[in-house]
């Protein structure tokens, strides 16, 4: 059992999993019965109780800081915590005695494959520009001379703990102010105040100096990766940010002793004695960023690897930073207003309105409808082409329920071309599919994400049950997934066959021998669609009719799937089973399926796993019910996993219907 004092301590969630024990919040501290160690919050003077009371108990302290890659937002905006530090031995940033990760670095224990780990992972924070905070703006610096090289120089505020304990003071600022300016006569050197500095909130060392020197003062709060783009040379005392210019590639200097010198990769102005072998570059990161720091996803509450932090916190910042500025929602119901202002993020803001006129007297306002509200649709056509539009619909792993029975969904897309399913023009996820780009680390994402999907018999709405049926075995046994039949994805997906008799129809005809399988839409077994009209004919072309059986237990059973636009189709590519198109979904055209039909806008071939990638990965937004943060597909399974697990709610058009049905 960890004892600690902090409130901030026991306010941090899932804080046991991190520990990896158990904790408990000490109050009058008058013994420490049961404690195996106290906890503390780095070198804080906050922390004098904690290390007093473990002095007088004889009990280790142990050493808490956020993680070098620690969230999305700042901690003090409650930003969940992705990563934190738990040192045994001391603390990073005091180079006055050693650390856990000190001593990591001397030790370097790292094989083959963990220095390959370090490369891909430094690799990962260039293509994805993480840092330990991740909230400022990824723009360039503004107002800076286009004919100078340019240096960096890198302001901290009074007080920062790392100062003192990096063997630094004022005078270090001093010295580096100089250095960075005699050094670089023909350069232009950009000072970094902290915005709270420019404010008169805390005081920094350089302001007054730089100002004196004519630099130019970078006081916005921009993304570090922004600022090293534009710079050759890094100077720092003890900032954070010199290491993320040696994985930037830039040359740092160091006038107190952070971590990262004294390895030989830095070039500073004070020694640590005890530092004195050279480490390469992957060797600090395996040490500081692998194995140092322990991860967390904040949303499910377990303990994950550096690259899982880095898909969650990219994706959120790729999702986040989509959707800006002003939005308008059209002829959204009240159901709905509840939870699309999450999936637009806190970026965006977004108003509702009945209807377009009116209301629309901003024109940097953003347009936002549901893509199949044909009201809202055709209003839109009379506005014209001045008007930026989204398009926005259910994603394809929605929820544990149907949308049909007011379930929340966890993903949704918002489509600012088209929508998916309208294979009568472009949509975002076309496009993406035919020009877009695909890294290796996604690839890699989109194979795992894909064989969990089928490991855990995963689908859009996860609803049926999980039986299994008794199938010829001398025969092909063909799927047929019915549709609801007025769906604008048939509307627009489907051009000569748009009804599910027709499709059977044409799949008996084509297949006279198979085992037919027919399984109607959930929303018409719930009775949230209407029923099918010529049910009794249809029967005449299937062999077998499918209700209650859940969709990847189904699948299981079957060697094709035939299908007009279907999401089934995707799901049973997923699982390698040969899939017939009758009309255009989304994943025809790409040389995965056999198809009726021909774009001319798809002519590229497209891997499963790039499809995976495009589809579900890239192309949604994913949102945690819980807090409305946005979040990724791989967390968005885990939840829904999780929501299995739990009794099922009856919602109301199932009860319903269930009422109606019960006479019978």
């Amino acid at each position: 059992m960890i004892g600690f004092f902090s409130l901030g301590i026991g306010r941090l969630r899932h804080l046991n999993q991190l520990l990896e024990q158990c904790s408990k919040q000490l109050w009058l501290g008058r013994n420490s019965k049961g404690l195996t160690a106290i906890a503390g919050w780095g070198l804080k003077p906050t922390t004098a109780k904690a290390r007093r009371f473990a002095a007088k108990f004889e009990l280790p302290y142990i050493s808490l800081e956020d993680g070098f890659l620690r969230s999305l937002g700042l901690g003090v905006n409650n930003s969940p915590i992705h990563s934190l530090i738990v040192d045994k031995t001391g603390i990073y940033y005091d180079a006055t005695r050693p650390s856990d990760l000190e001593l990591l670095i001397m030790k370097a224990d790292f094989s083959e494959a963990d220095i390959v780990r370090a490369e891909e992972g430094i690799e990962l924070l260039r293509r994805y520009r993480l840092s330990k905070y991740n909230h400022a703006p990824d723009l360039p610096p503004s107002g800076l001379s286009a004919e100078k090289r340019k240096v960096l120089v890198v302001d901290q505020t009074r007080g920062d703990a790392s100062i003192e304990f990096g063997l630094a003071d004022a005078n270090s600022f001093a010295a580096m102010l100089e250095a960075a300016c005699v050094n670089n006569p023909d350069a232009e050197i950009l000072v970094k105040i902290h915005p709270d500095v420019i404010a008169g909130k805390k005081k920094g060392h350089l302001l007054t100096m730089a100002k004196a020197r004519g630099c130019t003062l970078i006081n916005e709060d921009l993304s570090p990766w922004a600022l090293l783009d534009a710079v050759d040379k890094v100077y720092v005392v003890t900032s954070q940010m010199g290491f993320e210019g040696l994985l930037a590639g830039k040359k740092v200097y160091c006038f107190g002793v952070p971590f990262y010198a004294g390895w030989g990769l830095t070039t500073d102005q004070k020694t640590v004695a005890r530092r004195k072998v050279a480490r390469s570059l992957a060797q600090l990161f395996a040490a500081a960023y692998l194995r140092y720091c322990r991860y967390i996803n904040p949303y499910t509450g377990v303990r994950c690897e550096f690259e899982q932090t880095v898909a969650l916190l990219a994706d959120q910042k790729r999702q986040r930073d989509q959707f800006q500025g002003k939005w308008l929602g059209i002829n959204f119901g009240y159901w709905k207003k509840g939870f699309v202002a999450s999936f637009l993020g806190g970026n965006a803001q977004l108003k509702f309105s009945k209807t377009f006129k009116k209301q629309f007297n901003d024109s940097s306002k953003q347009v936002l409808i549901w893509s199949s509200d044909e009201k809202a649709v055709a209003e839109l056509n009379t506005e014209g082409s001045r008007l930026s539009v989204s398009y926005m619909e259910d994603g394809f792993i929605r929820s544990v329920g149907l949308g049909a029975d007011a379930v929340d969904p966890l993903s949704l897309v918002i489509d600012r071309q088209g929508i998916y399913y309208d294979a009568t023009g472009p949509s975002d996820l076309e496009v993406l599919l035919q020009t877009g780009s695909f890294s290796e680390d996604l690839i890699r994402r989109a194979e795992q994400l894909r064989k969990r999907l089928v490991s855990l018999k995963m689908s859009k709405y996860n609803v049926g049950a999980s039986c299994s049926l008794a199938l010829p075995e001398d025969r092909r046994i063909i799927l047929v997934p019915g549709q609801v039949e007025t769906d604008a994805s048939i509307r627009r997906g489907a051009s000569d066959i748009k009804t599910n008799s027709e499709l059977l129809y044409e799949v008996r005809q084509k297949n006279p021998d198979a085992f037919i399988l027919y399984k109607p839409h959930p929303d018409v077994l719930t009775g949230a669609r209407l029923a099918e009209t010529n049910s009794q004919k249809m029967a005449l072309h299937y062999d077998l009719l499918v209700t209650d059986i859940a969709m990847p237990t189904l699948l299981e059973s079957v060697d094709e799937v035939h299908t007009l636009t279907s999401l089934t189709g995707f799901e049973a590519l997923l699982r390698g089973i040969t899939v017939y198109a009758y009309g255009l979904p989304f994943y025809a055209g790409w040389g995965l399926t056999t198809d009726r039909h021909h774009c001319s806008r798809r002519s590229r071939r497209v891997s499963l796993d790039e499809m995976v990638a495009a589809t579900l990965i890239l192309y949604p937004v994913y949102v945690d019910p819980d807090s409305g943060d946005q979040i990724n597909v791989e967390t968005a399974v885990d939840l829904i996993d999780l929501q299995r697990k739990k009794p099922i709610r009856t919602t109301l058009n199932s009860w319903v219907w269930q009422r109606v049905r019960k006479p019978e």
